[in-house]
């Protein structure tokens, strides 16, 4: 009888463990710290600092390093003024730019506008956007300048890029490309 009870209680011991045990968590973690995230609060007030917060926001009237203020305003008039400017780039390192700027296109801008520029990318093909013209367009009347203005600030449907960029020497190679692209395609 005292065999019963001690293989019940052995049984009902297993039988509670194996219920509790959860699948999705392992009972033995070697390095928990790779296991459980450790969540940090961007924001949280900290005491010690004389403004009470971490995270600020920066002061007025600056600019991020290797940033400079874009001279021209997000409107028709500012675009218009854009289509006029040149670029700003060495013109002895042209390949060097166009190579760099071609680079920088199959990354940010092939994906809708097309390896060609014939405004047939990836996502028009898969009909995931509509409506992105060809560089060819004789309606479109791009210039380097109206390229990087809408770089920068974006046009209709499409959003600006001015972040993804790391500096305004890319955005200009970029919209460099971009003229060579409806160059070939004009041809």
């Amino acid at each position: 009888m005292k065999q019963l009870v001690k293989i019940t209680s052995i049984l009902v011991l297993v039988l509670l463990v194996a219920a509790c045990a959860d699948e999705n968590r392992p009972n033995y973690q070697y390095m928990p710290n790779m296991y459980e995230p450790v969540g940090y609060e961007t924001y949280d007030e900290v005491y010690f600092l004389p403004l009470g917060t971490e995270a600020m926001q920066p002061a007025e009237n600056t600019i991020p390093r290797g940033w400079m203020p874009y001279a021209f305003e997000n409107t028709l008039e500012g675009r218009e003024l854009a289509r006029l400017q040149p670029s700003p780039l060495d013109s002895l390192n042209s390949e060097e730019n166009l190579a760099k700027g071609a680079e920088l296109y199959a990354i940010y801008c092939a994906i809708c506008h097309g390896v060609k520029g014939d405004g047939q990318g990836t996502l028009v093909k898969r009909e995931k956007i509509l409506g992105v013209p060809s560089y060819a367009d004789p309606g479109r009347n791009i210039t380097v300048g109206s390229t990087y203005h809408v770089m920068y600030y974006g046009l209709n449907s499409m959003g600006s890029y001015a972040a993804q960029f790391a500096n305004e020497e890319e955005m200009w190679q970029v919209a460099e490309y971009v003229m060579k692209l409806k160059q070939d395609l004009t041809k």
